[in-house]
């Protein structure tokens, strides 16, 4: 039982799953607003506005910040896994999406008398502008501030 009650606990843990919960579901929204369309497979898509993966690992890195300290091992390995993740999410995801586009292009052309023989092709929302990015993060950190009074 006291396994249990120290994961509900857990500020950092459901802090950064909270995040990454909420946006995924503002994913949905904002789709909604730019495509003008319901899609609720956005709520687990991995690219889009905001970056869940932004808003995890900032969540996260606030979370450990505040229960820890700045000073912290905790928050320091946050902070750098929460580096790594940003910029992986705006740099090479961002390309492999852009990349997938001109492919899917191309296919669409080479077999555009036969459009039976093209794939599905390839998925084009994989990473996310600077933009998606720091959005996420900016929602992570207010989402850890939020819920700091219901942990402590």
């Amino acid at each position: 039982m006291y396994t249990f009650e120290a994961f509900l606990s857990n500020y950092p843990l459901l802090t950064s799953g909270a995040a990454w919960a909420i946006a995924q579901v503002l994913k949905v929204f904002t789709n909604l607003v730019h495509a003008r369309k319901l899609d609720l497979k956005m709520l687990f898509a991995s690219g889009g506005m905001p970056s869940s993966h932004s808003s995890t690992v900032c969540a996260l890195t606030t979370a450990c910040a505040v229960e820890y300290g700045f000073g912290s091992v905790e928050m320091a390995i946050s902070l750098i896994l929460a580096f790594i993740v940003m910029h992986d999410a705006s740099g090479v995801r961002w390309e492999t999406g852009e990349q997938a586009k001109l492919i899917n292009k191309m296919m669409q052309e080479i077999f555009s008398g036969e459009p039976e023989a093209v794939d599905t092709g390839l998925k084009e929302l994989v990473g996310h502008t600077p933009f998606q990015v720091v959005m996420g993060a900016l929602l992570g950190v207010a989402i850890a501030l939020a819920m700091w009074p219901l942990f402590h």
